[in-house]
């Protein structure tokens, strides 16, 4: 990766064409403090000149790669993670370019830092390590101040992605009020990092209901509204004014659902879905990831989704929409009812498997209830139900530490020869099961993906009692929504459908390295997470044109050339050479206006 720029590309006339050289209006201090612009020591003697900056910088001109270097050296000075974290949000305020290259080149040591766990640290202390705002605070006691606050970020075509999250679920963490800003702002630099979303043009917004976090409320320094989560019809009312708002003003931006409460995100996701092109991470990534592992492990066992019979432990947001997103594909692909799919799913919960004699279902729940006749007599307990379903699938969303007992796991490997076992609960503390011990337990049999990264398991469990070394994936949601996102952006998808959602795990699952060699991982890892988003977003973009959902013009048919469509208007964190340009008649990104407020006028 270059630090000055590619070669000119077929497609550098799109509108998010990244070939060529970037126009700039700005000068001097000003250019400086933008950080979309700001290239540091590594502005050229000719762009010294050209904008004033020659009095303002040490003489010495250096590459991005020397940048780097330094910003490393700094990172790693810093004693702890959240330090560490605090110290990457001041740099991507300063320096986008060497923020994003930074974290490109030192992904795998970076990632839980910059996301999980760091980033929940960096939440639950927003109101003390609180510096400068970034992003958007609606707030329920002002709704009729939503469509003004929202519209004064720019033009209908200057945004892209919005993320927008209520701060009631947050990572684990429970309810966060407004400190959820924060997990806004690093989903968007996640689509960014892993899919090459333009960074000026995505909006991170967190809409302020209250808290029921009583430690936050009792805290001077929070800097949330202080009282009680307010729930529903006005919150309801608040939600819509606010989806309402940013359809009307961004008009092409996808809106990303993140870290609702269970049960308002389902339910906004199934009302907003059919209207407009959203999506849920928490519901449909986790389902999409989860989902791409099994394909992987499918194909291993050499099975299909038509074998498949999962077994689910922890019927929450999560085991709930990792359900809802196989049976919608097992319905897809094999061109049956939701009904009918639903049937290859069984869900357990604290009080045992899902039936419908139980009276606590929710309405998520209910269409995953197996028949009370059916199990009348029956235990329902895990091992009973692995017992009596014999599933070649155990999924575990539970947050119940070491649920899968050795007798479980053996009692489902004496049936399945290759065992597809996931168990993705967080923090690791909260694993259902450690990869070591379920391939103990299957003799190096079972197809392991996890929540939380592990290293590599040793063991006799190669041809001859030879010793091997087995890689273990990661569910990691970063390998899929980046991909979707990004797709669904570039087609302007008027909509995110269930076979752009199957399309998609299908574009994950294609790169799996366990399709060559089964001790590698079901998944890619974040060190490709790249190339995985531009397969993702091809996939979709098919699927969306195929579905009549896609609205751009001049989407290229050929996958070659669709491909290099694509790869152009990625985002690359590398320095374009500046072309200065007059303020009047430069766009707003040349003049540097892009996610500024009060850089045009009130447009109500």
């Amino acid at each position: 990766m270059g630090s000055q720029g590619k070669p000119s590309s077929k497609f550098e006339s799109l509108p998010l064409s990244t070939s060529g050289p970037l126009e700039c209006a700005l000068k001097g201090t000003v250019l400086l403090t933008h950080p979309y612009f700001n290239k540091g020591s590594a502005f050229t003697h000719e762009e010294r000149r050209d904008f004033e900056l020659a009095g303002l910088l040490p003489p010495s001109i250096q590459t991005l790669e020397q940048q780097v270097q330094r910003a490393y050296e700094q990172y790693s000075a810093h004693p702890d993670d959240l330090s560490k974290n605090t110290f990457l949000t001041s740099m991507k305020e300063q320096n986008e370019v060497l923020y994003f290259r930074l974290l490109h080149d030192h992904l795998p040591e970076m990632f839980s830092v910059v996301y999980t766990p760091t980033e929940g640290d960096a939440i639950q202390n927003y109101s003390r390590i609180f510096r400068r705002p970034d992003g958007v605070f609606l707030n329920i006691n002002d709704a009729d101040r939503v469509h003004h606050d929202l519209s004064l970020w720019g033009t209908p075509d200057d945004i892209d992605y919005i993320v927008v999250t209520d701060g009631e679920e947050i990572l684990g963490i429970g309810d966060q009020g407004c400190g959820g800003i924060l997990i806004s702002i690093a989903k968007l630099a996640l689509t960014t990092l892993c899919a090459g979303v333009h960074p000026n043009r995505v909006l991170p917004v967190v809409l302020d209901c209250g808290t029921n976090n009583q430690d936050l409320l009792d805290d001077p320094l929070y800097l949330g509204l202080r009282h009680k989560r307010v729930t529903g019809k006005r919150y309801d009312d608040f939600v819509d004014t606010f989806v309402k708002s940013a359809r009307e003003l961004y008009p092409k931006a996808y809106i990303h659902f993140e870290d609702f409460g269970f049960d308002n995100a389902r339910r906004l996701l199934e009302k907003y879905r059919p209207e407009i092109p959203c999506f849920n991470d928490d519901v449909q990534g986790t389902g999409c990831v989860t989902l791409a592992a099994i394909f992987s492990g499918l194909h291993v066992t050499k099975q299909n989704l038509e074998d498949l019979r999962m077994v689910v432990f922890g019927a929450g947001t999560a085991g709930v929409g990792i359900a809802d997103q196989v049976r919608d594909a097992i319905a897809t692909e094999r061109g049956i009812s939701k009904e009918d799919a639903a049937k290859q799913i069984w869900l357990i919960d604290k009080q045992g498997l899902l039936t419908t004699g139980m009276e606590s279902l929710s309405e998520t729940q209910k269409p995953f209830a197996r028949s009370e006749d059916e199990w009348s007599g029956k235990d329902r307990d895990l091992l009973a139900v692995v017992r009596e379903v014999k599933p070649n699938a155990l999924i575990g969303t539970s947050t119940v530490p070491k649920a899968f007992t050795e007798e479980i796991v053996r009692e489902m490997a004496s049936h399945v020869e290759r065992p597809i076992i996931l168990p993705l609960s967080n923090p690791t503390r909260l694993h259902e099961a450690i990869p070591a011990n379920l391939l103990k337990w299957t003799d190096g049999k079972a197809l392991v993906a996890t929540g939380s990264p592990f290293k590599p398991i040793k063991g006799p469990w190669g041809q001859d009692g030879q010793e091997v070394e087995i890689e273990v994936a990661e569910c990691n949601n970063s390998v899929v929504f980046p991909g979707i996102g990004l797709g669904s952006v570039l087609c302007r998808a008027r909509l995110v459908t269930d076979k752009m959602l199957v399309a998609a795990v299908g574009g994950v699952a294609e790169l799996s390295p366990a399709l060559k060699d089964d001790t590698e991982p079901l998944l890619p890892g974040v060190e490709v997470v790249r190339d995985v988003s531009a397969r993702v977003a091809r996939k979709v973009i098919q699927a969306a044109l195929e579905e009549g959902v896609a609205t751009e013009q001049g989407i290229p048919e050929n996958e070659d050339d669709l491909d290099e469509w694509i790869e152009e208007q990625m985002w690359k964190p590398v320095y374009r050479p500046l072309k200065f340009v007059e303020k009047e008649g430069a766009t707003r990104e040349a003049k540097g206006e892009m996610r500024v407020v009060g850089s045009l006028a009130t447009r109500d």
